[in-house]
């Protein structure tokens, strides 16, 4: 979901926007230290639990770190992935003055102590301060928590083809986002920043590029070879990620992931799956926007399962057939719904003509979970759901959004764990209720609870 820098859209305006492309492809579409319930036996590895949190979502909604603690979800994550790092006209990461970067939120903000985790405001003189000093408390009452610095996303990856055309340029675009993220070494702002000002915070890094070798948002430069250059990418990050955490006094493993599409076009366009899997520690599966408000027919945008359409489980086969290991695969789940209004045609309003995105919070056509339940719980809209509780809808006649609630969020995740997936990831966290309605949904169904 991106149709703006701050939501997360999957094929572009035009978002897999006609049924004439989907003609074309092949229908497939933890936070203390970790609970009995997250630690791997013998048997089986630990399901990872990854929620994105925004950095632009301590405005406007309001969602601060502290909100991860306040509302239970820290301890029901494994992972916190941080949107987004930015990758700039010079092929490096960059912290500064670029079109997605926020040095303000990330680390110079002072945080209060109403706002702050460890309830302490920040001082005047401390090297690091805002999301990042917030994530680095939060890490400290959950040891078993990591964070990773998630690099593009739909509005930042128009640099991406640029950086790694040669060699050398990707050896300088990962020695310069290892530098920033995982060393920690920040621009200096004031007292802010430094060398290792924010050292310890990230645990890895996420690769968001939408999308190698094919169509993202408008103006990104796509080249064929992005499929190759990707996979050399992707080896030098891990080359690089390995023989820093091998230099270290004490040796560590530092994670490295990627956000995957689900359209088998974008898949073959831009993914050697066996090739790079095997430098992933996983990769997290486009789960959602199969179908968006731009389009001009109501659709499902999350089925677990669907015919002749885009949906998690045709998804999840389509990663496999192509050579990737059921464990490495997480599953995104969305804690926001695609809307419409203006729906004709009758009955449940599903694969009806619209006249535009519904009306929304923040963006037109897409709403956060929780408010999407005050209208569940409203009486005005009915509730329905698709084939075996794998998507739900509301329809009040004239509008519809479809979304996942808490029933479809369990079922999903209990996919995840009969099937021998690696987890479940969510876009985004400030979507959920103050008391984390959703990520229980989730770990309830990833723990048989």
């Amino acid at each position: 979901m991106r149709p703006t820098a701050m939501t997360k859209l999957t094929f572009g305006a035009a978002a897999a926007a006609t049924l004439g492309l989907l003609a074309t492809l092949t229908p497939t579409a933890e936070a203390h230290q970790p609970s009995d319930a997250h630690r791997p036996t013998a048997h089986a590895p630990a399901l990872k639990r990854i929620g994105y949190f925004t950095q632009w979502g301590i405005y406007g909604r309001d969602f601060q770190v502290k909100d991860l603690e306040t509302s239970g979800t820290a301890a029901k994550l494994s992972h916190v992935n941080y949107a987004f790092g930015v990758i700039g006209p010079d092929g490096k990461c960059l912290m500064g003055n670029a079109p997605g970067s926020d040095p303000w939120a990330d680390y110079v903000r002072p945080v209060d102590a109403a706002d702050s985790v460890d309830g302490v405001a920040d001082t005047a003189d401390q090297r690091l301060a805002g999301n990042f000093n917030e994530l680095r408390e939060l890490k400290a009452g959950h040891p078993g928590l990591k964070v990773m610095i998630s690099l593009g996303g739909w509005s930042g990856s128009a640099h991406f083809s640029d950086a790694v055309r040669t060699d050398a340029g990707r050896k300088a675009l990962v020695a310069s986002c290892i530098d920033t993220y995982i060393k920690g070494n920040l621009p200096v702002d004031g007292a802010r920043g430094g060398t290792g000002a924010a050292a310890g915070v990230f645990d890895g890094i996420d690769l968001d590029w939408e999308w190698p070798g094919s169509d993202g948002a408008p103006g990104n430069v796509i080249r064929p070879e992005d499929k190759p250059n990707f996979t050399k990418l992707v080896r030098e990050f891990r080359v690089q990620l390995d023989a820093y955490g091998r230099s270290l006094p004490q040796r560590r493993h530092y994670d490295l992931s990627a956000y995957v599409p689900t359209a088998p076009a974008k898949i073959d366009a831009g993914f050697e799956v066996p090739k790079i899997i095997r430098d992933f520690d996983f990769v997290n599966l486009q789960g959602y926007d199969f179908h968006v408000s731009g389009e001009k027919t109501t659709a499902q945008q999350s089925a677990l399962f669907a015919r002749n359409d885009f949906s998690v489980d045709q998804t999840v086969k389509a990663w496999l057939r192509r050579g990737a290991p059921a464990h490495k695969l997480v599953v995104g789940m969305p804690f926001y719904g695609q809307g419409w209004t203006g729906v004709t045609g009758g009955g449940d309003g599903l694969g009806q003509p619209a006249a535009g995105p519904a009306p929304a919070t923040w963006v037109a056509g897409s709403e956060d979970y929780k408010h999407l339940r005050k209208l569940a719980d409203s009486g005005t809209y009915k509730l329905y759901r698709g084939p075996r509780g794998g998507h739900a809808w509301l329809f009040d006649g004239t509008t519809l959004w479809t979304y996942d609630d808490p029933t479809v969020l369990r079922t999903k995740a209990s996919y995840v764990r009969q099937h021998g997936l690696g987890g479940a990831m969510v876009w985004s966290l400030d979507g959920d209720t103050p008391n984390g309605e959703l990520i229980t949904a989730i770990d309830r169904g990833l723990t048989r609870r």
